[in-house]
């Protein structure tokens, strides 16, 4: 990649420059086709350990490896061209110590060329996002329900019931905010909830089952795409893949038990 491919690219600081402003469109992506057509519509593509489940068939995001993560953030980036790519750090590759996490982010960014990695941030996660920005990692963090958490919350479950758990994800986000965040992930909220983070921090909110008043929205691209006939409830289904992939494939095998496929326009001829 030259220096200015690399430059052209949105950045971090351009990212946290839209809060209150015009909203952040982003979008997951896993390989470079989809990252290439994702492009041209985000702003921020986010190689999420999400992929664990709608690739990789996991029933978690926990068993998810920092080499899974290099392997597909370096697929997205061959794919990218101007989005913000940015590449989860997956469960136990941060969470002992803000050494571990420079390790693990240091070696995704160098091994993939992404631009930032993202951290699911608990009680424990200021110090590690201060470590990594002085640095030189961007870091995205991520509030409210936490994936890699779900043994813990007891599955994926809406966060911030209570008022005492609502008021821990409004001051994760202000300390993660404080610590060097250019931006903040709120998922599985309610509106009042994600709201008000929206209000506490000073960096963009990046919405995925939270409000329409967030400074940008998210989504899980497999999901609104539909690949899936179960989603969360805050995903909106903008297509149906598994339709057309279904017929596309029942066309296909009734053309080749026909013997109408191949036909004279795929098949080569060669000059004698």
């Amino acid at each position: 990649m030259s220096a200015q491919n690399y430059i052209s690219r949105m950045t971090a600081p351009q990212i946290t420059a839209r809060k209150n402003g015009e909203p952040i469109v982003c979008l997951t992506a896993y390989d470079a086709p989809t990252a290439a057509i994702m492009d041209e519509h985000c702003d921020l593509i986010l190689v999420g350990d999400s992929v664990g489940m709608v690739v990789h068939g996991l029933p978690t995001t926990v068993g998810v490896t920092l080499d899974m993560m290099i392997m597909h953030g370096q697929a997205v980036m061959r794919g990218a061209q101007k989005a913000l790519v940015v590449v989860d750090l997956p469960f136990g590759a941060y969470e002992d110590s803000p050494e571990t996490a420079f390790r693990s982010a240091s070696r995704v960014m160098m091994e993939t060329g992404c631009q930032a990695v993202k951290i699911e941030s608990g009680s424990y996660a200021a110090e590690t996002i201060s470590y990594l920005v002085e640095r030189g990692i961007p870091v995205m963090s991520h509030v409210g329900l936490r994936p890699q958490s779900m043994n813990v919350l007891g599955g994926f479950r809406a966060r911030g019931r209570s008022q005492a758990v609502a008021e821990q994800i409004v001051e994760n986000a202000i300390a993660a905010d404080k610590a060097g965040s250019f931006a903040v992930v709120v998922e599985g909220v309610s509106e009042e909830l994600a709201d008000k983070v929206t209000k506490a921090v000073s960096v963009p909110t990046i919405g995925i089952g939270a409000s329409a008043n967030c400074d940008g929205q998210i989504l899980v691209t497999p999901d609104m795409l539909g690949l899936f006939d179960r989603v969360p409830k805050f995903v909106k289904k903008y297509a149906d893949l598994k339709g057309d992939m279904s017929r596309a494939a029942a066309q296909y095998a009734q053309e080749v038990k026909s013997r109408s496929f191949p036909s004279e326009n795929n098949m080569y001829r060669f000059k004698k």
